[in-house]
């Protein structure tokens, strides 16, 4: 009986754990950014990515489930990706081929970075995307965390000052 309160905080030091490092582990790269555009793949072939600066290098990367180096499922939820460079041509167009489709029920994302011949990507500010969490999204986990655990320690003093009570009494 003793060591079920030891039990308890391993299993939810390992839950907590879980939780927090499953959706950083379930994530792919996608690039962002001014000179990023997204296209959303559902079957395959060739996608042509306009605006480009002509002769400009373009990395396209495809992400999905299954996305492998020949773009063959070979896991369901497995989502992994894939890069290839290309060059413009001179209008501008960057054309990248998908072999293969993504499994049922799923798309595949195609980014294609390179440098715009305009700012129609977003106006080449040259600041940083903002990512991850911040302090103020955190704060609703925080208390509703710190609620449980001292609703815990409430509960496991009132059973120790209980049990001390019919031990003293027996």
């Amino acid at each position: 009986m003793k060591h079920r309160f030891t039990k308890v905080a391993a299993s939810v030091a390992i839950a907590a754990g879980l939780v927090f490092a499953a959706p950083a582990m379930a994530q792919a790269y996608t690039p962002t950014g001014p000179d990023t555009v997204t296209v959303t793949v559902t079957a395959p072939g060739p996608v042509p990515v306009t605006g480009f600066q002509p002769g400009a290098s373009v990395t396209f990367t495809l992400v999905g489930e299954g996305v492998g180096a020949g773009n063959l499922a070979a896991v369901k939820f497995a989502v992994s990706s894939t890069t290839v460079t290309k060059t413009a041509d001179s209008s501008g167009v960057a054309t990248a081929t998908i072999v293969g489709t993504p499994p049922a029920g799923s798309s595949w994302t195609l980014s294609a970075t390179g440098a715009r011949a305009s700012s129609e990507a977003g106006g080449g500010s040259g600041t940083l995307p903002s990512t991850g969490g911040d302090s103020e999204s955190l704060l609703g986990i925080w208390v509703g965390g710190g609620a449980l655990v001292l609703a815990g320690a409430t509960v496991a003093v009132a059973a120790t000052v209980r049990r001390n009570r019919q031990e003293t009494n027996a």
